[in-house]
């Protein structure tokens, strides 16, 4: 479950921005998000200093992006005061927070929230809504998130990992019993999965609404191509508590999908990207895709990834079917 925050301050605009960025609805709501939006799951929870992350964050910010996401248990809470140090005097932003980490379901709850009641929500909410939600029970999951906004504190919510009838269910009770429904899900969506942001969400929008922002655009980096010789030290497969990528990466499976990856990295070659650029463009080709969540650790990673927008109209017809081809796991749409 997933917690979303979305600040509105009428400051200055930046002064220019490098790229020319697609913003885009989140779903039918009329909350409008960057295309690419900075996430900061790993890098800023122990890869990078706080230096490093302000420095990453503006950059992304001057370049166009108005969407950054974090979690109260990112960096045990700390970053959330480098995003109010930062963008106390910025513009129009949204920025999304997470509370109530279900270690069994995976799930978050997430509600997009105005920048003056965050740290009060980062503690007074998730007081509220863990011991409210501590079973998982959609009637009172909705009602918590309708009292949310309605004391001012949020102006939407969503959710993340939750399945197609779980977000059904919610929007049901919401309706029934006039409360708030989420506007949003955020999944994981890549060349390597698929199935859930191309087949089920798309149904989900035109039945009632829901948008979809999507995070790992690069497959926690196997896309990326650090991992075509093994583990180098310092990545994320490297860190403690990440066996499980590691072992994704080393197994069969993960063996077949560097072989792809190799096949990938020439298409990227001839469009004259690099095959992080061409992986997340090929996400955005995707009309449903609201907003792409990029991770990174360095500042010329970032910037290369932002240039990812550059590179989205050259994904042509052809271009995509061959990557299918390539690919081969194209989901069967109805």
């Amino acid at each position: 479950m997933y917690f979303v925050t979305v600040f509105m301050v009428n400051k200055s605009i930046p002064t220019a921005y490098y790229f020319f960025f697609v913003n885009r609805n989140l779903g039918k709501s009329g909350l409008r998000v960057s295309c690419l939006g900075l996430g900061t799951w790993v890098t800023f929870g122990g890869q990078v200093t706080d230096e490093v992350a302000e420095e990453l964050m503006t950059i992304a910010y001057e370049n166009g992006i108005n969407l950054f996401d974090t979690a109260e248990v990112y960096n045990s809470g700390n970053l959330i005061f480098v995003f109010i140090c930062l963008f106390s005097r910025r513009s129009s932003l949204v920025i999304t927070t997470k509370i109530f980490w279900d270690k069994d379901k995976h799930k978050y709850y997430f509600i997009l929230l105005e920048l003056c009641w965050l740290c009060f929500l980062q503690k007074a909410i998730l007081k509220f809504v863990v011991e409210t939600l501590h079973i998982f029970v959609l009637v009172e999951t909705v009602r918590a998130m309708t009292y949310v906004i309605n004391q001012g504190m949020s102006m939407y919510w969503g959710t993340s990992r939750w399945t197609s009838m779980e977000i059904m269910e919610a929007y049901s009770v919401a309706r029934q019993f006039n409360m708030i429904p989420p506007i949003c899900e955020q999944a994981e969506y890549h060349m390597f999965q698929r199935e859930k942001v191309e087949v089920h969400l798309p149904e989900l929008f035109h039945k009632i609404g829901i948008g979809a922002m999507t995070w790992c655009p690069l497959a926690c980096g196997i896309i990326s191509g650090k991992y075509n010789n093994g583990i180098p030290p310092y990545s994320r497969a490297s860190l403690k508590g990440y066996q499980w990528l590691k072992d994704k990466i080393l197994n069969e499976e993960g063996h077949r999908q560097q072989v792809k990856l190799k096949e990938l990295q020439a298409v990227a070659e001839r469009i004259d990207c690099t095959l992080p650029q061409l992986a997340i463009a090929w996400c955005l080709r995707n009309e449903r895709v609201n907003s792409v969540l990029l991770g990174a650790s360095r500042t010329d990673q970032l910037m290369e990834n932002i240039r990812a927008i550059q590179v989205l109209p050259k994904m042509t017809l052809s271009i995509v079917s061959e990557m299918d081809c390539i690919l081969g796991n194209k989901p069967y749409n109805k």
